[in-house]
């Protein structure tokens, strides 16, 4: 598994537990507002530091009865073939396991769900149905993202659905949209902007959204779940 990364310590990515987040290199989709481009662009990927599993693996050990989770990212974790063996080494030290996932490789995740191999799911949903090309670089196979969608609905683990809020791509209406679209769902988060070292570039220059405006998102499509908030 090729590591790029490694948080210590989380106490938000993974909800009701302290915890460390691995991130693994790699992704399908080329989201222009993307934050993470060193994961995701093959010449910034060249230039990535590494760590080593061993490295990983000691470190949690370590950790044993300190934290009580790991949190996998990436980059996009499901499009590598290795990580139900990754994840069997994480979960026999005794860690609960939550993925983050843009929904892409639905075997995947239900290989993972179906060996009890996961315990939480963190699914990205990037756009409504008519904008997923758009808004993903014109990587993403809809089909896919929806088949990930049924899966986590079938209620066989805990997870939940969340959007990050982009100005110029997505607006009150698009979120509306996603909200109809994967209705019924227990928690849906939505996640403000940062122009942080962006996939494009231009994107570091566009000012996220006022809280005032999510609020009112929030206000809008807070009756189609249980929980519905801003992170």
């Amino acid at each position: 598994m090729t590591i790029g990364g490694l948080q210590k310590l989380t106490l938000i990515d993974y909800p009701g537990k302290l915890a460390a987040t691995v991130f693994l290199i790699g992704c399908d989709f080329r989201c222009p507002f993307c934050y993470s481009s060193e994961l995701v662009l093959p010449e910034k990927i060249k230039k990535q530091s590494r760590i080593p599993e061993k490295e990983f693996f000691n470190f949690l050990r370590a950790k044993q009865g300190l934290l009580e989770g790991v949190v996998i990212c990436g980059g996009e974790p499901c499009l590598n073939k290795d990580l139900p063996k990754f994840v069997k080494k994480i979960k026999k030290i005794g860690y609960a396991v939550k993925i983050d996932t843009n929904g892409s490789f639905p075997e995947m995740l239900r290989h993972l769900i179906d060996k009890k191999l996961i315990d939480y799911v963190a699914l990205d949903i990037k756009a409504p149905k008519e904008k997923y090309e758009k808004v993903t670089g014109g990587r993403a196979n809809v089909k896919y993202i929806e088949r990930s969608i049924s899966l986590l609905k079938e209620n066989k683990i805990d997870y939940e659905f969340r959007t990050t809020v982009v100005p110029f791509l997505l607006e009150k209406e698009d979120i509306l949209k996603i909200a109809k679209w994967i209705f019924p769902a227990p928690k849906y988060y939505l996640q403000n902007f940062r122009p942080e070292k962006t996939i494009d570039s231009k994107f570091e220059k566009i000012k996220p959204y006022a809280q005032e405006y999510l609020l009112e998102i929030q206000k809008a499509i807070s009756p189609f779940f249980e929980t519905c908030q801003i992170r």
